[in-house]
């Protein structure tokens, strides 16, 4: 499966259902080195505005190993993390 296939697929988890948008919309993350695919890092808009009246950002971050099954139209994955919680120094 080529890459241009994979980012129009919605992004879903399988626990609760929540819809994260497309994988176009992420940042793939990879390791420099050995080029292995490290997982997507996601900007999720929070309900909170800032003090200038931007809504704020958090960005999430979906490793590869919670990728649970790559369907014709979705992807489905366990869970999200924090990303400053991973070490992603060799990123990109």
């Amino acid at each position: 499966m080529l890459l241009s296939e994979l980012a129009q697929k919605e992004l879903i988890q399988v626990e609760d259902g929540v819809r994260y948008g497309y994988l176009a919309d992420t940042d793939l993350i990879f390791n420099g080195r050995t080029g292995e695919v490290l997982g997507f890092e996601v900007r999720k808009k929070s309900g909170r505005f800032s003090f200038r009246g931007r809504q704020e950002q958090i960005d999430e971050f979906i490793p590869w190993s919670e990728i649970v099954l790559i369907g014709e139209h979705r992807i489905l994955f366990g869970k999200t993390h924090i990303a400053e919680e991973f070490d992603l120094e060799d990123r990109r």
